[in-house]
């Protein structure tokens, strides 16, 4: 048997049996079903019920991924030194017609039926009495009526899943129920957290794994996982970055070429042997700031600081954002509007440092308390920054538009290391049942737009 190498919080996830339900979420490569079904055997071997489900796209995917592999169960639990036995019929017998596993264990043999839920026949004469424990591997591609039927037949059930279209009724009616332990609570992503909104069922525990608890995992393998999803695409959001993104809905069609890295800029910036240079210098920076102090959601003060060439392209240089949940949760104090002049100065100068001047700052004008606490501190300090209420006259959807048009044509841009502006823009959607935009994944979003509103004549205009 191969040697299998695990994390801190795999080995926590392992020894952890206070749970009903185990959903594992997370990026691809994490570990989640090598990790994860091995859990499950040790749960099968302490049901006090004989009959168990592992399920998953198709019995021939199943045996590839999670029976036969290296690491395997049967690799793993073939092994004696377990103090058990594994034998896989995949054509079944012994009187059992359906492929399964035998598993002897110190409470006598378990039968493990494998089903494909791509086969309603089959599984439709499966599923016709109690069992202990159920696994569901890809549950966010399973058939719905499975899930639905196979789920009230259990004491104990577990699911993989790479993130994937929050929209999913998968996600409403089973994985949004689930709750990350407070010991793990900070490595779930905000964006993600906040939509485990549906009512809590106790015992339903939600676990978010990435490359990082992947002890297995090579760095050349990892490099070469990172470079293999365009960025900016929903499979780059949901098997990278580890977040859910729709299908459709999206408001933005962010394309890998909108999102750029520092050197690719600065190169296009440079002329090369006596040729001019394919992008003109920056000729505005500007910043924008929006703020949330609510300690109870996922809102956040963001700060946005952008700048606009001469030919005319909006590039979002540098992003900040701050969560006062986040904050509250790791025994911080929450910010107040009088904290934030001294933060938005430290990132002004820094960028002003790293790219040029923006003397405006333009915050949002619902927020006269952070207003007017910038302009106290600049009468005490003497900075030159010039604190301005943001124009907001034009209407939320023509912004969009407005947006919309220059990552089509080439206008609109945002540096890669701005992680959360990114992340917004993949998550940004129209609201189902109107036709508009969600309240909620836009607050880089709106600090960048305080800030390129004043000179939207002055983007997507080569001149």
């Amino acid at each position: 048997m191969t040697t299998m190498k695990l994390s801190k919080k795999y080995k926590y996830f392992l020894k952890y049996t206070g749970s009903k339900a185990d959903i594992l979420e997370g990026t691809t490569y994490a570990g989640k079903t090598t990790v994860g079904v091995i859990k499950f055997m040790l749960m099968v071997a302490r049901s006090e019920l004989k009959d168990h489900i592992i399920s998953g796209l198709d019995l021939g995917t199943l045996e590839k991924n999670i029976i036969n592999p290296t690491l395997g169960i049967v690799d793993i639990f073939g092994d004696t030194r377990f103090g058990g036995c594994v034998q896989y019929f995949s054509d079944g017998g012994g009187g059992i017609t359906l492929p399964h596993i035998k598993y002897q264990t110190s409470k006598g043999e378990k039968i493990i039926y494998t089903l494909g839920y791509d086969n309603r026949d089959r599984w439709k004469k499966a599923l016709g009495g109690q069992y202990g424990c159920v696994y569901i591997d890809e549950a966010n591609v399973a058939n719905m009526d499975y899930v639905r039927e196979v789920l009230m037949r259990q004491n104990y059930f577990m699911m993989t899943l790479n993130p994937d279209d929050p929209g999913l009724s998968i996600y409403r009616e089973y994985i949004n129920r689930s709750r990350p332990l407070p010991v793990w609570a900070n490595e779930t992503p905000a964006a993600l957290a906040k939509e485990l909104k549906e009512p809590a069922e106790k015992g339903w525990v939600h676990w978010y794994f990435t490359f990082d608890h992947n002890a297995g995992l090579t760095p050349e393998k990892r490099y070469e996982l990172l470079r293999s999803a365009p960025v900016g695409s929903k499979q780059y959001k949901n098997k990278i970055l580890g977040l859910r993104g729709r299908h459709t809905g999206l408001v933005f069609d962010l394309a890998e070429r909108n999102v750029i890295s520092e050197i690719e800029l600065r190169t296009l910036q440079t002329s090369i042997s006596g040729q001019p240079a394919e992008w003109k210098p920056f000729g505005i920076f500007s910043c924008g700031v929006d703020t949330s102090y609510s300690r109870k959601s996922d809102d956040t003060i963001a700060f946005s600081f952008d700048g606009i060439t001469e030919c005319g392209r909006k590039v979002t240089l540098d992003v900040l954002t701050i969560n006062n949940t986040v904050l509250v949760r790791n025994g911080k104090h929450p910010l107040a509007p009088s904290d934030i002049p001294p933060m938005l100065f430290k990132f002004l100068e820094k960028n002003r440092e790293k790219w040029g001047f923006a003397r405006d700052v333009f915050i949002d004008s619902a927020d006269q308390a952070t207003i007017t606490e910038c302009e106290k501190y600049r009468r005490q300090t003497g900075c030159v920054y010039k604190f301005i209420p943001a124009w907001k006259s034009m209407r939320i959807l023509d912004r969009i538009m407005l947006t919309q048009g220059w990552l089509t044509n080439g206008y609109y841009y945002i540096l890669g290391n701005c992680k959360d502006m990114i992340d917004e823009h993949n998550l940004y959607s129209w609201k189902e049942d109107k036709q508009e935009p969600e309240d909620g994944n836009d607050h880089t979003i709106n600090a960048d737009q305080y800030a390129w509103l004043p000179y939207r004549t002055k983007i997507g205009v080569n001149k």
